[in-house]
């Protein structure tokens, strides 16, 4: 996954047909998980779902590995699209408390809904070195505008550590409620930046 600071732009190389192409096929995939989940989502199906032919859909991604990643990445650049420049309160545009707080809420969402794509994608644990940098990046510049003081890029991690895939499949299936992992991620936001 590549960390996005502006809307998610494509390999120059790579031709327009090609480009629309691949975000008709990532669509469809996306809309098959949202109806049928992730287990249901073959190279058939993208294919059906897109109205396109099965060796598009292979020639393009390889694998249903390969498919499975170039979704989480697509989906990916949006969210980080909606954190850089969407609405408030996860966008700008809002008191930096507020939208660290909306910055943890969405990204507990994402990694709940995630989670099975994120195994489909050939074991991929949602720790793609660009993803996390975004993330780390984001954290820490509201932890600044905060006043929040001392070791940053760490204060930033330890934030993002309790919202990773492994922790919280961890936590939900020992039956710790999505409210009750944000409740604890919330606290534990607040008092990082009440201790400046």
């Amino acid at each position: 996954m590549r960390a996005h600071t502006e809307p998610e732009r494509h390999e120059p190389h790579e031709r327009r047909d090609a480009a629309r192409n691949r975000v008709l096929l990532l669509d469809a995939a996306h809309r098959l998980v949202d109806r049928d989940g992730v287990a249901a989502v073959t190279m058939d199906a993208v294919a059906a779902e897109a109205g396109v032919g099965k060796g598009t859909v292979f020639r393009r991604f390889g694998s249903r590995a390969g498919l499975m990643t170039a979704l989480l990445d697509h989906t990916e650049a949006r969210w980080q699209g909606r954190v850089i420049s969407g609405p408030p309160p996860l966008g700008p545009g809002t008191p930096p408390l507020e939208r660290l707080l909306a910055f943890g809420a969405s990204r507990l969402d994402r990694t709940i809904a995630s989670a099975d794509l994120m195994a489909a994608a050939a074991g991929r644990h949602g720790r793609s070195g660009p993803a996390v940098a975004f993330w780390t990046v984001h954290v820490r510049h509201l932890l600044t505008e905060l006043g929040v003081t001392g070791d940053l890029p760490l204060l930033a991690m330890a934030l993002l550590a309790p919202l990773d895939v492994t922790i919280v499949s961890q936590q939900l299936g020992a039956g710790v409620s999505r409210e009750r992992i944000l409740a604890a991620w919330t606290d534990l936001a607040e008092r990082v930046v009440a201790g400046r």
